[in-house]
């Protein structure tokens, strides 16, 4: 039973709101999300089974619920998607007022029911969910099962029902047996867990996984992304690593590592759920293609902050961006602005290989980590290990998550809720992010006002996607593509072949357009297509001799460029034309949309999914 200390606590917090506006949650690329709730006067089930559905693009090859009362414990689960299994078994009867819930992406065994979550104890008394890796958790079985404790799953979650109830067999309540048992577990975690013992309460913790916790006005909830609670409360807290939280009828306590109560803010969420759904378009990606353009605009708000930051900053010799995959693309985009402009060494590194550069990092670096959610596990670990040494800044889409905690100073890109795998609008506001930097680290005043024009330019390609999706028509049946460019095209063309593998499953490689005589252009006949990234400006003549090399082989190019060239109009298989005002400085930030579309448009006319692709989740918290 809580006691008054907890009550008053909590009456603290329900005064101490802290208002801003959320752009978007914990999204991306992770495995698994969990919910939780304590409610009044309903039923958990049904509402557990609306909020997880709300977390299905986190993972999806399984999907359970468990609820509690005075009778025990209560669980349904499945391997399958959200709607599939709760056709088969209803997973919103159960009885109950407490529950937890997880849609799955597997780590530890292959998708099946046994190794779905909820787990449960070998007495059936404990239930729990778990996003996150159990890195010890093959020597903790093996000691587990010398006791006597039987696993019926594969998975890497089943010992921490199993030591929760050991030790609660041993007299100790579930807060304190599942702080035992943190002890013991080594890895990353967002636990949510409920007792036969405790009917009305759910005990969460966090380290390196997201946890949220929802506020409402007699309800409460765990959560690993704001929008899967949305339509409940719009008061969240943000728990941190270490930290253990306690919910129930009474409300909310959270306890740091050292078991003091932590007095944590309450934050409202500006946005509601209907900024999560699919208004109309067919799959969230192309919504999402098309809120680009006013994403920006929010985006461009950063102006004054990163003024601020770059003043405080100082001076550096050298800048490293750190990130992993699409924002890998925009980093190296940021790498040829600011060595072009500023004249500062700048790396770009993989946040996976981080380890092997961070010893050349010293006190005069600045070191940029860039991640859509704030949680990916790379990136976060590299920042731990670049602060030691050095100035770190994050660029980040999630306000309050794991990175803007860590980090030095932070940019965000403000892009809104993404719920596509594939990152579009929030790759446009990593670009307008680091354009807003390498402008005002250079003094570059014209560069910074080109940017207020970037919304026309993409709503003027969104205007005519018609044509994108024509060409898309004649590509749907090919193996292999090619995305070629230079100097600031280069990275466009890595993330134009991203988005294509990504979604379309066709293979498909980034070059930089003068490297392929030096190897791929053995590869190229006429049943690899070519998409040539050629805009106006300095690298203009040398792109169109490589688009003639790769023609000369059979090729049919498709060339992204000026509505002013008639070459591209007339010289090659099919042309995508952008307005000629738009430069080679600027085009990463308007030509990627026509690549984006080009992929979603192929993918949807193959029958596919672009939402969901295989084998990919939306956001990656474990290495």
């Amino acid at each position: 039973m809580i006691n008054n200390s907890y009550i008053n606590i909590f009456k603290i917090n329900r005064f101490t709101i802290n208002r801003f506006a959320i752009n978007r949650f914990t999204m991306g690329k992770i495995m698994c999300g969990i919910v939780g709730c304590v409610l009044t006067n309903r039923k958990a089930a049904p509402i557990l089974l609306e909020c997880i559905s709300k977390l299905e693009y986190r993972g999806y090859d399984s999907v359970g619920i468990s609820t509690v009362d005075e009778n025990g414990i209560h669980l349904k689960k499945g391997s399958g998607k959200i709607k599939e299994v709760d056709d088969k078994i209803d997973l919103g009867e159960l009885p109950g007022s407490t529950g937890i819930a997880h849609v799955r992406w597997a780590t530890h065994g292959i998708p099946s029911k046994e190794n779905s979550h909820p787990h449960i104890s070998n007495e059936g008394n404990i239930s729990v969910v778990h996003n996150g890796i159990i890195e010890n958790f093959g020597e903790i079985r093996e000691s587990l099962e010398s006791e006597g404790y039987i696993f019926h799953s594969q998975t890497d979650t089943e010992v921490i029902p199993i030591l929760i109830e050991k030790y609660m067999d041993k007299g100790f309540n579930l807060e304190d047996a599942l702080k035992k048992t943190l002890k013991i577990i080594k890895g990353s975690y967002a636990i949510g867990a409920i007792s036969k013992n405790n009917p009305n309460e759910i005990v969460a913790a966090r380290k390196d996984s997201p946890l949220i916790i929802g506020v409402g006005d007699k309800d409460y909830f765990i959560a690993s992304d704001a929008p899967a609670i949305l339509n409940y409360t719009k008061n969240v807290i943000y728990v941190d690593n270490g930290e253990i939280a306690i919910l129930n009828h009474d409300g909310v306590i959270v306890k740091d590592s050292k078991d003091n109560i932590v007095d944590k803010k309450i934050n409202l969420i500006e946005w509601d759920a209907e900024m999560a759904q699919k208004e109309g378009y067919d799959y969230f990606m192309l919504k999402e293609i098309h809120e680009q353009d006013s994403a920006i605009k929010d985006t461009l708000s950063e102006r004054d902050n990163i003024n601020e930051i770059i003043t405080e900053i100082g001076n550096i010799s050298r800048i490293c961006f750190v990130a992993c995959g699409t924002s890998y693309h925009a980093s190296l985009t940021g790498k040829y602005l600011i060595e072009s402009m500023a004249g500062i060494p700048t790396d770009v590194i993989l946040a996976s290989e981080f380890k092997y550069s961070a010893n050349t990092l010293n006190k005069d670096t600045l070191v940029i980590f860039i991640s859509q959610s704030g949680e990916t596990a790379d990136t976060l670990k590299a920042l731990k290990v670049a602060k030691k040494t050095s100035k770190t800044l994050a660029i980040v889409n999630v306000l309050g998550s794991s990175a803007t905690r860590e980090a030095d100073f932070v940019i965000y890109t403000r892009a809104g809720p993404e719920i596509g795998v594939a990152a579009t609008k929030t790759y446009i506001s990593q670009l307008i992010c680091i354009y807003m930097f390498a402008a005002i680290l250079a003094n570059n005043k014209k560069l910074l006002d080109s940017l207020d024009e970037v919304p026309e330019y993409i709503s003027e390609i969104l205007a005519k996607e018609g044509e994108i999706s024509e060409i898309a028509s004649k590509y749907i049946n090919v193996n292999d593509f090619f995305f070629i460019g230079r100097g600031l095209s280069y990275p466009t063309a890595l993330e134009g072949a991203l988005k294509l593998k990504e979604i379309t499953y066709i293979h498909g490689e980034g070059y930089a357009a003068g490297e392929l005589k030096h190897g791929p252009l053995a590869l190229i006949d006429d049943n690899v297509p070519v998409v040539v990234i050629v805009p106006p400006g300095d690298n203009y003549d040398k792109t169109i001799s490589n688009l003639e090399e790769v023609k000369a082989r059979g090729a049919n190019v498709i060339a992204i460029g000026s509505c002013a060239d008639e070459f591209i109009k007339t010289e090659v298989t099919d042309s995508f034309c952008i307005d000629e005002n738009v430069n080679e400085i600027i085009a990463p930030l308007i030509y990627v949309v026509p690549l984006q579309l080009l992929s979603y448009y192929i993918s949807v006319k193959r029958g596919l999914d672009p939402d969901k692709p295989k084998n990919l989740a939306k956001c990656v918290t474990v290495e």
